[in-house]
This record gives structure tokens, sequence and C-alpha cells, in this order.
């Protein structure tokens, strides 16, 4: 079994792969971390190279936490069922990991997202590692692989749904028969998208 196999099965079943202690030590060190933490190394690395990392200059990573859960809705004060409310079980329909993805491309408005990948989770917060490239960097630029991310229509990337986790969002993981509807977008199609 090779090195990224066995990474790989260790994150499948963290729960029985890690002792408890070293898992909630990790994420209580995390809670007390600012929301963005620059790191210098993935903690997931074959998650990381899957989604397109590698080890070079003009790559930047960067851990970051969003609350769990759906929507939280105020109560109105209305004399129906309680039921009918409207506050419980709505969810966005936005991905937390995509939303993790917009707040790092806001907080780092010279970089781009390349994409992410999930490290943890507690009570509150679902932890997510953001892969992001610097596209001014002469190595980046250089490279064939990521010289596409230089050009000028992919600012924006995260905002505008165009990483793995926004096109999940989005409807437009399916391909083939039955997906005829999904592009170029949900809406179209007299919003037959999904």
């Amino acid at each position: 079994m090779g090195v990224t196999k066995y990474v790989r099965s260790a994150w499948k079943n963290p729960k029985q792969s890690m002792e408890p202690r070293h898992r909630t030590g990790r994420m209580a060190e995390w809670r007390h971390q600012p929301v963005f933490q620059r790191i210098d190394k993935p903690t997931r690395i074959d998650a990381a190279r899957r989604v397109g990392y590698r080890a070079k200059q003009g790559v930047v990573i960067c851990r970051t936490r969003v609350r769990r859960g759906g929507l939280r809705k105020g109560v109105v004060n209305m004399k129906r069922k309680p039921s009918k409310s409207g506050v419980t079980k709505i969810t966005m329909a936005k991905s937390i990991q995509r939303i993790a993805e917009e707040r790092v491309s806001r907080r780092y408005p010279n970089l781009r997202v390349l994409n992410s990948y999930w490290v943890g989770e507690d009570g509150k917060n679902k932890f997510f590692e953001v892969i992001l490239l610097d596209p001014n960097h002469p190595v980046v630029k250089s490279d064939s692989q990521w010289s596409w991310i230089s050009e000028n229509h992919q600012k924006g990337r995260a905002m505008r749904g165009m990483t793995s986790a926004g096109k999940r969002g989005r409807g437009l993981y399916n391909k083939g028969k039955g997906a005829e509807k999904l592009r170029p977008s949900l809406n179209a199609n007299k919003n037959r998208g999904k």
C-alpha cells in the first residue's frame, strides 16, 4: 500500500484510525485560531493532491471554519401551527464548502481559489482547507497545468461557482442522458434544471 492510499484510508474513517484525544485536541486548537489561518503544508496531502495541489511557489493554503447547520430564521408572530412557521429544516442553496471558498476569496483578493477539501468538524464548525494560486507569480504563469488561472476571466471563480464545490451546487456534475436541461444554468430551460 502506497503512502497516498494509506493516508486516504486513514481519513476515510478518522474515528477509528485516530485517537479521540488527538482528533478532539486538534479541533480545539483550530477553534482558538483566527478564522482564516494560512498554513505551510496541507493537513490532508491525499485530498490536496486530488484537487490539484502541488508543492510549488505561488501556492497558498488557508484553513478556514464555517458554522454548521441549516439557515437560522427568526420566529414570526403568527397565529398558526408552529410547524408551518418555516423556521426549522431550511437549508441554503449553497453548500458550506462553497461558502468557505467565497469567504477565503474575499479575504485574499489578489489570489484565486483553485479548490478546497474538508479537514474536520466539531459540534459548531466545519473546517476546510482552500488552495489558492497567485496569478501573477512567474512559476504559476509558466506552469502548463496552472497557467490558465492567470487569464483575466478567471477572476472571482469561487463567487461564480466555478470550483468543484460550486459546480456541484449548480448541478453541473451530471453528464450524458438526462442532463440536457442543466446547462448553461439551473435557471435556463424554464427552471427545469433541478
